[in-house]
């Protein structure tokens, strides 16, 4: 009778350190995917801040008389998309 308390006790004991390892793996998963959410959204951040700083070297080329041929072509299909999209919100406050 003693051994199978003894049986119980330890598997009393495992079950145990099994729900506190399950329980710390939880809060580091939980901590895992918000870093990785934060990163998400550190790269959005960076990928819009790296186009508008394109945008701004664009300008500044324009401004400054440097542009080469192909600079000025993806300058004007920039300004055209630019135009067609203030465009097709102008037609929807019109609604």
């Amino acid at each position: 009778m003693a051994e199978l308390e003894n049986d119980i006790k330890r598997v009393k004991s495992k079950l145990q350190q099994l729900l506190k390892q399950y329980q710390a793996l939880q809060k580091e998963n939980e901590r895992l995917h918000q870093e990785a959410n934060d990163m998400r959204i550190a790269r959005q951040r960076d990928t819009a801040e790296t186009e508008q700083l394109r945008q701004q070297v664009s300008i500044l080329k324009s401004a400054m008389g440097q542009m080469t041929e192909a600079d000025k072509k993806t300058f004007d299909k920039q300004l055209s998309r630019y135009i067609k999209d203030i465009d097709k919100c102008i037609a929807l406050l019109g609604e």
